[in-house]
């Protein structure tokens, strides 16, 4: 179902599991930015400089990369994240980064924020129980997940180029399809005042 834009546009900010330099879902990151639909702005955001979450440097002082991290969120209209699955699960960067972005207990951006989620593997499986243990933890930082479409990207080795760009029409449409869901999944949420 896709509910009317009325002109409006959403900002996303994305940002992806995995700290790979030719990481595929950094590129798939970066195909969904170059063919965005109508209504959508979106940047990247790169997790690299978030440290170890540590509730020593809470206390003394946020750092800087989490602080910056943070205010991205809060800017954005919703949330797009890209990742790999690592051991069956949600990679320790990615996790790390959530987790600072929770803390203290109420200052979180998190909360209510809309959220859509895509993965790319080399396996034939695409990330799937990755996404699913993401959603559990949706549940305690109160984000709000885009439930459909589901995208995963198997094989991802041969829907890239090693320059990294996305060269399998089909799964460029279901990102397409993915980012038209999180706008009016995100445009719903925020009322027809907005």
């Amino acid at each position: 179902m896709s509910f009317p834009s009325s002109g409006r546009t959403i900002h996303v900010l994305g940002f992806a599991g995995s700290l790979r330099r030719n990481s595929y879902n950094r590129a798939a990151l970066r195909a969904a930015s170059e063919g965005l639909p109508e209504g959508i702005t979106m940047d990247i955001f790169d997790l690299a400089p978030i440290p170890l979450y540590n509730e020593d440097l809470e206390k003394e002082a946020f750092p800087a990369a989490v602080t910056d991290f943070k205010a991205r969120i809060a800017d954005a209209d919703a949330l797009l994240i890209a990742s790999p699955e690592y051991n069956y699960s949600i990679p320790g960067v990615l996790k790390n980064a959530l987790d600072w972005a929770s803390r203290p207990p109420g200052q979180s951006p998190l909360p209510g924020k809309p959220v859509a989620v895509m993965g790319a593997s080399t396996g034939y499986f695409g990330t799937a129980r990755c996404q699913y243990h993401l959603r559990q933890v949706f549940v305690i930082l109160r984000m709000l997940p885009l439930v459909t479409p589901e995208v995963f990207i198997p094989q991802a080795q041969s829907k890239f180029d090693p320059d990294g760009r996305l060269t399998d029409e089909q799964t460029r449409q279901h990102i397409q399809s993915l980012l038209v869901a999180l706008r009016d999944w995100t445009i719903r949420l925020q009322g027809p005042d907005r």
